[in-house]
C-alpha cells in the first residue's frame, strides 16, 4: 500500500473516531453523558430507558470496534492480529456489558466511579490505545 494512501486512510479513520466523540450527544442516547460531567459522586443516577441505553452503547462500541480493527489492519497488515483483536473486543464486550448492566440496574453512589470507568471502556476506543503498542512490541520482538 502506498504510504500516502496509508496515511490518508489512517487520517480518515481517526477522524471518524473523533467525529463519533464530537457528535455523541446527537448520535447516541446516553443520559450518563451529562451525569458524569457534573458532580456525579453526590447526585442520584439519572432516569434512563435501559433497553435503549444498551442498544446505543452497543452501537457505539461496534462502531468504535470496526474503525479500530481497520486502523490495526492498516498499521500491522496481520490477519492473526485482527483475529486476536476481534476476540479481545468480543470478550471485553461481554464482560464490560454485564458490569455496565449491573451498574445501570442497581445504581449506588459508592459504585459511580467504577461505573464511570466501565462505561468509558465501552464508549471510547481505549482498547485501540492498548493494542497498538502491544502489537508494535510483538512486531519488534519477532524481528
Amino acid at each position: 500500500m502506498n504510504k500516502l494512501i496509508k496515511y490518508l486512510l489512517l487520517f480518515v479513520l481517526f477522524g471518524m473516531l473523533i467525529l463519533i466523540r464530537a457528535f455523541e450527544n446527537e448520535l447516541f442516547y446516553d443520559p450518563y453523558l451529562v451525569f458524569f460531567k457534573n458532580d456525579y459522586l453526590y447526585i442520584d443516577s439519572p432516569r434512563r430507558e435501559v433497553a435503549k441505553l444498551v442498544f446505543f452503547t452497543t452501537l457505539r462500541y461496534i462502531l468504535n470496534t470496526i474503525i479500530s480493527l481497520a486502523i490495526l489492519f492498516i498499521f500491522f497488515k496481520s490477519k492473526s492480529a485482527i483475529k486476536f483483536s476481534l476476540l479481545v473486543y468480543a470478550l471485553a464486550y461481554i464482560v464490560l456489558m454485564l458490569a455496565y448492566l449491573y451498574f445501570v440496574i442497581n445504581p449506588r453512589q459508592e459504585d459511580y466511579y467504577l461505573f464511570f470507568n466501565v462505561r468509558r471502556f465501552l464508549i471510547q476506543p481505549i482498547f485501540l490505545l492498548l493494542l497498538i503498542p502491544a502489537f508494535y512490541y510483538q512486531k519488534l520482538k519477532s524481528r
